[in-house]
């Protein structure tokens, strides 16, 4: 399309249904769970039945989302997984990223694949995958030398862990990116003046990847916070939110789960605007 000729009266209506259409169908859902999280009703969907807040604060019959222990337990740990895994990725995923920009690096193209294997093969084949594996291995040591390796065994840390195998590449990939564009003469210029190798990567470097660093750390943290297929294989007895919901869901749910949910849109969204006002203030700068 070129933009400086006219265009049809037919091709743009059809652009403007489209870019309609395509909006609708993304955010339309988003919209209606986040209405229904106040939605004076005991089902978790339409008609509507007047506005409250007992799915967010209320207590006894309507118990909200802030008097609910078994929730604010998941969300807990979700949080705490969250961190978790984005602080491990993000430093395994930036060292990778050092490691494939190498020129000298031996089998580059081979261990490149064997990475990003993680996220092509299904979460649920990864989740069965490393509960066989790490049982296997428990079962080893615990047959034939008496240790007990509960970490490896379902649990909060083999949670961790098993996002942590597949979330690291997409943070990799991120860092990757940006490295592909770096100056290596800024190096070049920084030995001569006298800095060291540790110098040269603190100050220059890492000062250079930070926008891609913090948003592979961002982008780690909401895809453990959210991960289902895998972590319902290796889940122990801490509950994740996302697998707390699922068994919400399937014994029968109430509006919590739309209060759930409209919090955490809302503060998505508010963590994107504010890294769009941020981001544009440098821009000015």
């Amino acid at each position: 399309m070129i933009r400086s000729l006219p265009n049809s009266k037919l091709y743009t209506f059809s652009f403007t249904a489209f870019i309609v259409l395509y909006f609708f169908f993304l955010f339309a859902p988003l919209l209606i769970t986040c209405i229904l999280a106040f939605n004076n009703s005991m089902i978790p969907t339409l008609p509507w039945k007047g506005f409250t807040l007992d799915w967010f604060f209320g207590t006894g019959k309507k118990t909200g989302f802030f008097h609910d222990p078994i929730n604010l337990r998941a969300f807990g740990v979700s949080f705490r997984l969250a961190i978790a895994v984005s602080l491990m990725s993000t430093a395994m995923g930036t060292c990778a990223a050092f490691l494939f920009e190498q020129e000298n690096f031996p089998l580059k193209n081979v261990m490149y694949l064997l990475m990003i294997a993680p996220i092509v093969i299904p979460g649920v084949i990864l989740g069965i995958s490393i509960l066989s594996f790490t049982t296997t291995v428990a079962d080893f040591f615990k047959n034939n030398f008496g240790i007990r390796l509960d970490f490896i065994r379902p649990s909060f840390w083999l949670v961790a862990f098993g996002q942590f195998s597949f979330i690291s590449t997409y943070v990799c990939m991120v860092v990757s990116a940006r490295l592909k564009k770096f100056d290596r003469t800024l190096e070049d210029a920084a030995y001569n003046l006298g800095a060291n190798r540790f110098q040269v990567i603190w100050y220059i470097t890492l000062k250079y990847l930070r926008p891609s660093i913090i948003g592979g750390l961002a982008l780690s943290f909401l895809l453990s916070f959210e991960n289902f297929n895998t972590t319902m294989f290796l889940v122990g007895a801490e509950f994740p939110l996302p697998i707390a919901l699922f068994n919400r869901v399937r014994d029968g749910s109430t509006p919590v789960i739309n209060a759930i949910s409209f919090l955490l849109i809302f503060a998505t969204s508010v963590c994107a605007m504010v890294n769009l006002i941020l981001s544009r203030k440098k821009k000015e700068d």
